[in-house]
């Protein structure tokens, strides 16, 4: 079960960087004008519900391992809390609801989106230079 959703982590990592390639691939094929405000544009639009759901998939995944290791989330202590959990599966129990604690995804998802746009500036720039060197 990890496995899966770990891999469903990757498969939305990757599509979060691809996607802007294609974008700007894409516009450079079609030649128009104004390339980098519709990049932008469609960058923007297309890769923030992208990192809303892997925000929101970290959160809910977590929550679902936890379900599945038989953590309760309604107890009032720790006790009751882990109860239900095999004695081998405690300490990564533990770390998962470790994890889950602090900012909500939401949050998570509006800091991470303007430390990604760097990645779209400096994507857009490598592919401007290497069209102007061609």
């Amino acid at each position: 079960m990890e496995i899966l959703f770990l891999a469903i982590n990757f498969i939305l990592l990757i599509i979060l960087i691809v996607c802007p390639v294609f974008i700007i691939n894409k516009l450079y094929k079609r030649n128009s004008k104004n390339t980098f405000i519709l990049y932008l544009i469609l960058a923007i639009i297309t890769t923030f519900p992208i990192i809303l759901v892997l925000a929101w998939w970290s959160h809910f995944s977590c929550e679902l391992l936890l379900s599945h290791f038989g953590y309760n989330f309604e107890a009032w202590n720790d006790l009751e809390r882990f109860k239900n959990v095999a004695i081998e599966n405690l300490a990564k129990v533990k770390e998962i609801d470790k994890s889950r604690m602090g900012i909500g995804w939401p949050l998570k998802a509006f800091i991470f989106y303007p430390i990604y746009s760097a990645y779209l500036f400096i994507l857009y720039f490598v592919f401007y230079f290497y069209k102007k060197s061609k």
